[in-house]
């Protein structure tokens, strides 16, 4: 363990850090949208906060999107990713002093387990895998792993011949790709009914909020939709960061598989972001409960859309 100092000090956020939060954010070495607070916020009534902020000498040094189910503390369970955001030029020593603060603070207030996602490390061109190694060192389990499927924008393509066949094929039957403001379309005919056709499920964002956090992140959340004489037949909604694409929803019309209009739609964004120059294009998580915890299906097509597996842990700390 990291010797402690009397420089640093934890506390907990709360509404008058906002600025100060947000101010750190766009500042930090290894922050997403996803950190500020007006994204964190959307879904507040769903989650009790206990994200903290780490000070060294008052200046602001790390912070640790995080949320308490009774005595546990995770990770942000309403965020894709998470993990400790530290400032651009701190040095590896202090980040396992700083977590060291962490874990001394959890202790104090009765927090029993400490559940950790850091981000995917694909997301960061300057890592971020210093407080993984010190977690490690402090006995921290792998708890799970997903299968994350994402691609190097910045190698060539590995999309199968097969894909590529389609889409040429694809390309002659006029259909209308549309950048859209509106994600009422989408949502309200592909989206849900084919989630709960499907996986009886709903989306994790209602069309409010998704509504809600694209006028708060209007560069970043993106819907482009699929047409077929003006009617909607797949989409694809994405949360784009400086370096990465990521696939938050894609979803079909029957009519749309008929004619795979969601691959069609995949690959143009592949081509298209690669042209603009993003790093990765992250297609999500191919992970389920079953016998051998994933769909094949899904992997297949993944991979045939040119992916390859990076893996995102999930680490517990018993306090």
């Amino acid at each position: 363990m990291a010797e402690k100092s009397e420089k640093y000090t934890v506390r907990k956020y709360n509404q008058k850090d906002y600025a100060i939060w947000n101010d750190f954010i766009a500042k930090a070495k290894n922050a997403s949208f996803l950190f500020y607070r007006n994204f964190m916020e959307y879904h507040q009534d769903r989650f009790e906060d206990f994200s903290l902020m780490i000070f060294e000498e008052e200046k602001l040094k790390a912070v640790l999107p995080a949320n308490k189910t009774f005595d546990s503390v995770h990770s942000h369970q309403g965020l894709t990713y998470g993990g400790l955001v530290f400032s651009e030029k701190l040095k590896v020593f202090k980040i396992e002093i700083i977590l060291d603060e962490i874990l001394i603070f959890l202790r104090e207030n009765q927090v029993k387990n400490f559940h950790y996602k850091p981000i995917p490390i694909f997301y960061l061109t300057k890592g971020n895998n210093a407080a993984d190694f010190f977690l490690f060192k402090r006995n921290a389990i792998l708890e799970r792993k997903e299968m994350n499927l994402a691609f190097d924008l910045q190698i060539p393509l590995q999309i199968s011949k097969s894909k590529m066949k389609h889409f040429r094929r694809i390309e002659n039957l006029d259909l209308d790709i549309v950048e859209e403001i509106d994600f009422f379309p989408f949502w309200e005919e592909i989206l849900e009914p084919r989630l709960l056709q499907k996986f009886n499920v709903k989306p994790v964002h209602t069309k409010e909020e998704i509504t809600l956090l694209k006028s708060k992140f209007p560069q970043n959340i993106r819907q482009f939709s699929v047409y077929k004489d003006d009617k909607i037949i797949a989409g694809i909604t994405i949360f784009e960061t400086e370096n990465v694409v990521k696939s938050q929803y894609g979803a079909t019309s029957k009519k749309g598989e008929e004619v795979r209009a969601l691959d069609f739609l995949f690959i143009h964004l592949i081509l298209k972001f690669k042209r603009e120059g993003k790093h990765f294009f992250d297609m999500g998580i191919v992970n389920e409960e079953n016998e051998i915890g994933y769909n094949p299906g899904l992997l297949q097509q993944k991979e045939e859309l040119g992916c390859t597996v990076y893996n995102q842990d999930f680490y517990k700390i018993v306090l």
